[in-house]
């Protein structure tokens, strides 16, 4: 190769590579939508997680609430108010809750199980395209005291 014939193959590789620039701007405005979409995509399954767990322990407080009752509709009743309350608390703004409690009875030494259903809206994610709710579903199962019953005479008897 004859010099002349290595300078024009040097100075098309360097307008080559001045007609690159700016191109990483370029890249990333159109790579934008695509990165924000994917944003969303983590804030919705953050959402998700965290409204998932919430549920499990508001369920959890409201079994725990159900056995502390002395009759059963009592349990009933304290299970739906704790569970109502638990989820202000959290938070959660439930378009439909449901609040189911079997009490077995409420004996001492048996379960108490409570199932919290609660309907939770997403329409603020609607760049997503995601559908408008989301129904998560817990149930708890807790123990009735054993020694609810006995009187103070007896547990005192036992303790030293």
């Amino acid at each position: 190769m004859t010099t002349s014939c290595v300078r024009r193959v040097a100075d098309r590789i360097l307008t080559v590579r001045r007609d690159e620039r700016g191109s990483a701007a370029a890249e990333l405005t159109m790579l934008t939508p695509l990165l924000v979409l994917v944003l969303l995509f983590v804030v919705l399954c953050g959402r998700l997680a965290d409204a998932k767990l919430r549920i499990n322990d508001v369920a959890h407080q409201a079994a725990r609430a159900a056995t502390l009752a002395r009759a059963p509709v009592q349990a009933t009743t304290e299970a739906s108010a704790t569970a109502t309350a638990a989820l202000a608390s959290a938070g959660i703004a439930c378009q439909s809750l449901s609040v189911v409690t079997d009490t077995q009875g409420l004996r001492p030494g048996s379960t108490v199980t409570v199932t919290v259903a609660c309907t939770v809206g997403l329409s603020d994610l609607t760049l997503l395209g995601v559908p408008g709710t989301r129904t998560f579903e817990s149930s708890f199962s807790s123990p009735v005291d054993r020694w609810r019953g006995a009187t103070t005479s007896a547990a005192a008897g036992g303790a030293r």
